[in-house]
């Protein structure tokens, strides 16, 4: 019985470092580009796009697919840089373990 009563509290401190970690994920950036950093995004920690900038060199009404294409790769692109950095940080607190329901 003492067993199960550290491991709660074990469990229950690991749940807490995480909610503290979402919080400081929240505030937490990175930025990726596509078209030689002619499109560039910033990403947060919740994976959600925080900026966009488009330089002028790369707006041609004649060719918007282009401009749909390298929007979408360096969003994507973001968002892998992201997960990584989540998954980064979750695995700091979780020992490197995977632990079903607690992924981000």
């Amino acid at each position: 019985m003492h067993n199960i009563g550290n491991i709660m509290k074990q469990a229950k401190k690991m749940q807490e470092k995480m909610g503290r970690l979402q919080e400081e994920l929240e505030t937490k950036t990175i930025e990726a580009q596509a078209g030689g950093g002619m499109v560039r995004v910033v990403v947060n920690g919740k994976f959600e796009l925080v900026s966009l900038k488009i330089e002028k060199e790369v707006v041609n009404p004649e060719d918007i697919e282009m401009l749909q294409d390298l929007i979408a790769a360096a969003v994507n692109e973001g968002i892998r840089k992201a997960q990584e950095m989540a998954s980064s940080e979750m695995a700091k607190i979780t020992g490197g373990l995977g632990i079903p329901g607690l992924g981000m």
